[in-house]
């Protein structure tokens, strides 16, 4: 039986429990002066150390740790387009289908090989392959040239799309050795990257990485840093008041407002690259209607939702997060008008919802900020326009099994909630994985006119163009066919010893030590 929630009470309820939340004062902590820096993570990692192999945003935050990319995308908002280097000093374009990188020297991976062009060329030859669960990252296929051991070429000729693809991404995917790709079987079992820490070991749910000392920038002076997954937000701010963590991430807003007036510890609000989704099952009923998928989307009142979001949240008209290239506010964003949410049930043969099956809504807690409570909110606000719907709440690590369509192409539930980051402004990391009937990661839809113009955006061959398509047709089009709805833009609030110095965060949620001091 499906639970019937009265959203003036539940707006009630939440205000309570949110005073009722608040963190205690504690008097004393005795933060540990040395050994390692403990982060107190709210995701945790697969059964594969493979970054092909997975798009989960935990792991890529491990890996953000152990692995280097060709370049670096700060991806601020008043300048989201900004490339720096990194494995790559120089990078030019040659023509319409040829990026060349020239390579830093004197790079090693922490096995001791030495980094080249061969390892550039193993792995976008092997991770665009798209029986590679993560080639969704990926424009397409790409030939990359060896020119000599520190330049490549990456070719897109023979697959039909403009290298210029590859601008942005470039910073997003990790570099892995050619060795390690040969072995799959090692591969899978330890990373192996440039990165400023090296793998040690897994034990049940914490990972230990050390210092690179061989770090091409500089060995780190933080000697250790232990991954500890902490499914639980309470959990993670207890033990960051009491000294067992160091650092720690997807703070709840009251938790972070009340950390803000510790002494000993500081806070960091920043936007991220990620929005929050609800993601319509589109491949089967009710969501295969896109007059189903919209009545949705207008009954939805997201400034309430916001309310409760509070600091972790911006509001967005958009299916991109502002520090993404192509953003824009879309003037025919669907928004709360529950007469339109009824006329379309009506049009659909649903009056009032009358008919509609059952509709399970998946999210998940302990991970993003108030999902629970936006969740119970969102469902009251569903059935009072009559959609029977039963939400389910699940700890993070059952939550994203559950959220990848399966093998006969369909997913679990109807309506399921989650957020997708990536570490690049490319707004195809982000537009192709999900709307592409190529991947459908989650919704399966399957729309040749959203399919025709994402493919006319990606091969366009200028950015100008592209931007200008990406604006005026590919993110009004989306909104118009509704595969999901995106909530807002997700705000990162995290809390750190006072003593941990010189700390970068990225907006897609890895975390750069390697200039940072733990005094």
């Amino acid at each position: 039986m499906t639970v019937t929630i009265n959203r003036r009470e539940f707006m009630k309820a939440t205000t309570l429990s949110v005073a009722a939340l608040s963190v205690p004062a504690i008097a004393s902590r005795a933060f540990a002066a040395s050994g390692p820096l403990i982060f107190a993570a709210a995701g945790t990692v697969t059964s594969s150390w493979d970054p092909t192999s997975h798009t989960v945003a935990p792991q890529i935050t491990a890996e953000g740790f152990l692995f280097g990319h060709l370049t670096k995308c700060p991806m601020t908002e008043a300048n989201p387009g900004e490339i720096l280097p990194d494995l790559a000093t120089e990078w030019s374009v040659i023509d319409e289908h040829t990026l060349e990188y020239k390579l830093r020297q004197g790079v090693t991976f922490h096995d001791g090989q030495p980094f080249t062009a061969a390892d550039v060329k193993a792995t976008y030859e092997y991770a665009s392959n798209p029986d590679r669960p993560a080639s969704a990252w990926y424009p397409g296929r790409v030939d990359v040239e060896i020119v000599d051991d520190h330049t490549v070429r990456l070719n897109t000729k023979q697959y039909g799309y403009p290298a210029l693809n590859f601008w942005y991404v470039s910073s997003f995917l990790p570099i892995l050795s050619a060795a390690d790709i040969a072995s799959p079987d090692m591969l899978k079992q330890r990373p192996n990257g440039t990165g400023p820490f090296r793998y040690v070991e897994t034990t049940g749910d914490q990972i230990r990485f050390a210092a690179f000392d061989k770090f091409h920038e500089g060995k780190p002076s933080i000697e250790e840093v232990i991954w500890a997954y902490v499914p639980d937000a309470n959990t993670r701010v207890l033990g960051l008041l009491n000294g067992q963590y160091h650092l720690t991430e997807r703070l709840e807003p009251e938790q972070y407002l009340s950390l803000q007036k510790e002494a000993g510890l500081k806070t960091d609000r920043s936007l991220s690259s990620e929005n929050k989704y609800l993601h319509f099952r589109c491949n089967k009923p009710p969501f295969d209607d896109p007059r189903i998928r919209l009545a949705v989307c207008h009954s939805i009142d997201r400034s309430q939702v916001l309310e409760i979001v509070g600091e972790a949240g911006q509001a967005s008209n958009c299916h991109l997060s502002p520090v993404k290239f192509g953003f824009t506010d879309v003037k025919t964003y669907p928004e709360y008008d529950p007469e339109k949410a009824q006329a379309l049930l009506a049009e659909a043969g649903f009056p009032n919802g009358q008919g509609l099956p059952e509709i399970e809504y998946i999210t998940s807690v302990g991970f993003y900020p108030k999902t629970r409570e936006y969740g119970e909110l969102i469902t009251a606000m569903l059935q009072e326009q009559g959609f029977p719907v039963k939400l389910t709440t699940l700890e993070p690590a059952a939550w994203e099994e559950q959220l990848y369509r399966r093998a006969d192409g369909q997913g679990p539930g109807h309506i399921i909630d989650v957020g997708w980051i990536t570490g690049s402004p490319e707004p195809d990391l982000v537009l192709r994985p999900n709307y592409h009937s190529q991947f459908a990661l989650v919704n399966g839809i399957s729309d040749p006119q959203i399919d025709e113009s994402l493919d006319k955006e990606r091969s366009a061959t200028s950015t100008e163009d592209r931007l200008k398509i990406l604006q005026e047709e590919t993110l009004p089009l989306i909104a118009q066919k509704a595969p999901s709805i995106s909530l807002f833009s997700s705000v990162f609030l995290r809390a750190m010893s006072a003593k941990l110095e010189g700390v970068q965060f990225y907006p897609n949620g890895p975390i750069d030590l390697s200039k940072a001091t733990l005094s």
